[in-house]
Order: C-alpha cells, then structure tokens, then sequence
C-alpha cells in the first residue's frame, strides 16, 4: 500500500472521529430518512395497515440517511484537510 493510501485511510478513520461529522450526519441524515420514511410509508401507517416490512423499512430510513450524510461528511472533511496548505 502507498504512502498516499495509508495518509488517506488515516484521513478517514480521523474523520469519522471529529463531532462535527457526526452532527451534520445527524441532523441532516435523520431529517432526510424520516422525510423519506414519511413519503415512501406515511399512506401505509395513515390507512393503519402497516406490516413488519413496513416498519422495518421506516425504522431503516433513517438510518441509511445518517450513513449516506455520514460518508459525504466524511469525504468532505478528508478532502478539506488534503487541501489545506502544510504548516
């Protein structure tokens, strides 16, 4: 493995250490799955006729929102501190 490869997965495990990549994975993330859990089964739990996969799809919602936000988050911060000039 390069040098570049082992900075870079050290960029990101650091990352996925900073709260700030938490919180935006957090606010954004659980905002947009339960949005998106509130679309794709609001109907099926407003006509009352949910069934174990629609509750496993709105308990999923939000947590694949979190992990996708979380990634991106990730990635930006990575890219933020590859781009800053060396001290």
């Amino acid at each position: 493995m390069t040098a570049t490869a082992t900075s870079r997965r050290e960029l990101w495990l650091l990352a996925l250490r900073q709260s700030s990549v938490w919180r935006r994975a957090l606010k954004f993330g659980l905002t947009t799955g339960l949005l998106q859990a509130a679309v794709n089964q609001g109907d099926v739990w407003l006509h009352h006729a949910q069934t174990a996969e629609t509750v496993a799809k709105t308990i999923a919602s939000p947590f694949i929102g979190v992990a996708i936000v979380l990634l991106a988050a990730a990635e930006t911060w990575v890219q933020k501190t590859l781009e800053q000039p060396s001290k």
